[in-house]
């Protein structure tokens, strides 16, 4: 009877690549929320983000060094990538987009951050000097149109500009990571790529936190995650465990069982989980005007997505952009 296999069918998409790629993009969307938790009883952005690197570097190093299985020369080989990763990818598209979530919305931070496809297509547009195809001309309008109502700048609430600033910082750091990534890599593994990304993005933090460039402040008073007052290091263990480990670790498993653009587009999911968990645990919710722009910008990466997937091998802006796959099959940190 059909009543009868829906407990099948439930278990066979949540143990397929699709169901662990919806947890991936679940927990991945959690890190904003426990973010915020810290940042407002007291902890600085600088702080969240080491704290962050250096809890998921030691624990992702286990697994690392078993899949390195003594051939050390791959992180020789690769120095130039997993430094650019660690930098930019892992170390300042955090930085920035938690000092985005300090000054906006979970949702609305996030947002800003995924127009990075859209960044990536009015460069390549730039550079050669090609138009787009119709669907990336379109999604890349209807992306910037949703920008527009995100930003609501005629609402009641005046939005933040410099959190806007540090939203779109986030933006072009995920723009470059795309970049970084693109070149085909067989002999790097990618739970070494993360590992030891996150171990050079964690250094560079602690470095310039030293030199006193970063301002760094913790906070041992409790934080506030929906109806529970815990303390502080539930939110920085949920933010470590849940929002970096487990969302990596997932992540890559997804990319392997789906394939990376597949896993890519189910990674847009990740707006609409941080949109819900923001809500039920900090009491946030992006206004009516806000979250038609959210659909629009989606809408737009997602056309966008389409197109690549059409032209890959092709010429042009639109051909290019297609190279830009996660060919690590890494997914960045928000």
């Amino acid at each position: 009877m059909p009543a009868a296999r829906n407990p099948v069918a439930v278990r066979s998409i949540l143990g397929s690549g699709l169901g662990i790629a919806l947890f991936s993009s679940a927990v991945f969307g959690l890190s904003g929320s426990f973010a915020k938790a810290l940042l407002e009883t007291g902890w600085s952005p600088g702080a969240a983000v080491t704290a962050r690197l250096t809890g998921a570097a030691l624990i992702l190093a286990v697994p690392a060094v078993l899949a390195l299985r003594g051939r050390w020369h791959q992180l020789r080989d690769n120095w130039v990538t997993i430094g650019l990763f660690g930098l930019i990818g892992v170390a300042a598209c955090q930085l920035f987009y938690f000092n985005a979530v300090a000054r906006l919305s979970v949702g609305v931070a996030l947002l800003l951050e995924y127009l990075a496809p859209v960044l990536i297509v009015l460069w390549l547009w730039g550079a050669s000097r090609k138009r787009p195809r119709a669907s990336t001309f379109a999604g890349t309008l209807l992306s910037l149109a949703g920008l527009v109502l995100v930003l609501d700048f005629t609402g009641a609430v005046k939005i933040d500009l410099i959190g806007v600033l540090w939203g779109m910082a986030a933006a072009v750091c995920l723009a470059i990571y795309f970049f970084i990534t693109a070149k085909e890599n067989e002999s790097l593994p990618p739970i070494v790529l993360a590992s030891v990304g996150l171990m050079v993005g964690a250094a560079v933090m602690w470095l310039t936190a030293a030199t006193g460039l970063l301002p760094m402040a913790f906070s041992t008073a409790d934080t506030k995650l929906g109806p529970w007052v815990t303390p502080w290091w539930v939110s920085l263990a949920g933010l470590i465990v849940l929002a970096t480990v487990l969302a990596y670790v997932s992540g890559i498993m997804a990319a392997r069982a789906l394939g990376s653009k597949v896993a890519s587009f189910v990674s847009l999911t990740e707006v609409l989980f941080a949109v819900i968990w923001a809500w039920l645990l900090l009491g946030e919710l992006p206004g009516a005007i806000q979250l038609l722009g959210g659909v629009l910008i989606v809408g737009g990466v997602i056309l966008v997505r389409l197109d690549e997937l059409r032209g890959d091998g092709g010429t042009g802006a639109a051909g290019k952009a297609a190279a830009l796959d996660h060919a690590n099959d890494v997914e960045p940190v928000p």
